[in-house]
């Protein structure tokens, strides 16, 4: 079966599942463009109020094809280059997508899979899954923004270490140190995932891409500008309609419905 990135609902949830079963989900080129393509359709889409990224047969990423980067260290050095761009693209549209996009990882998450999993808004992990930045382990540096990822999460020193050492670390490890989101048992990440963007989408989205916009603007910005930012979005979300909604909905001790 050719690798391909599938897609499915669960309510306003879109589902991508990563599946390359011969190669442990290994991303190519192929798969991401179709996430781009998936991205940019649910952004448009109001049925749509999160993403949710997984990998089928328990398993969520391995990373890259060896076998391909073996191939391509024979090609010109811009075949690579581009497939890195097609990559990287994702993985950008992922972290400007304005919906929250949640990771369910179930079995290994390594290299590029690993990366994948940093750059969505969340985490849930299964308690057993093994994330591993296998890159130093084959003679490679970082790609789809690991260095970023881990950099804006973690101490430098931890940063650094998950980088070199290229060591399986255990979810409840991430966890502990704030990567992770939420531990699930084995089996149940995706189930938990799902639950998890039920509770998103059940608030205001303007306000979610709002957190989002703001979030990741924050480690760039200086304070007065950041809070310049803040005023603005809280001006604008304030004189929105799902603001009246939800503000008389707590008033009237009630759930509010957001457009």
């Amino acid at each position: 079966m050719p690798a391909q990135l599938q897609a499915s609902r669960e309510g306003q949830t879109l589902v991508l599942t990563l599946s390359n079963p011969e190669q442990r989900n290994a991303i190519d080129p192929v798969m991401s463009a179709a996430g781009i393509e998936a991205l940019n359709v649910a952004e448009s889409s109001t049925d749509v109020r999160s993403v949710v990224i997984t990998g089928a047969a328990g398993m969520f990423c391995s990373g890259s094809d060896l076998m391909r980067l073996q191939a391509h260290r024979q090609a010109d050095p811009q075949v690579q280059a581009q497939n890195i761009e097609g990559l990287h693209s994702w993985i950008e549209t992922i972290r400007t997508f304005p919906k929250p996009v949640i990771a369910a990882v179930e079995g290994t998450a390594a290299g590029a899979g690993f990366s994948l999993a940093l750059a969505c808004d969340m985490v849930v992990a299964a308690r057993n899954t093994v994330f591993m930045m296998a890159y130093s382990n084959v003679a490679l540096s970082p790609d789809s923004g690991a260095s970023w990822s881990l950099a804006q999460s973690l101490p430098r020193q931890l940063a650094t270490e998950i980088l070199m050492c290229g060591d399986r670390i255990a979810a409840e490890r991430l966890h502990a140190l704030g990567v992770v989101n939420r531990l699930a048992e084995p089996g149940g990440a995706l189930t938990m995932a799902l639950a998890l963007a039920e509770q998103l989408n059940a608030r205001a989205p303007n306000v979610l891409a709002s957190i989002k916009e703001l979030v990741g603007d924050a480690p760039h910005n200086q304070l007065a500008t950041h809070l310049a930012s803040e005023r603005d979005h809280f001006v604008k979300n304030l004189h929105h309609a799902n603001a009246g909604a939800g503000i008389a909905a707590f008033l009237d001790k009630r759930t509010p419905v957001y457009e």
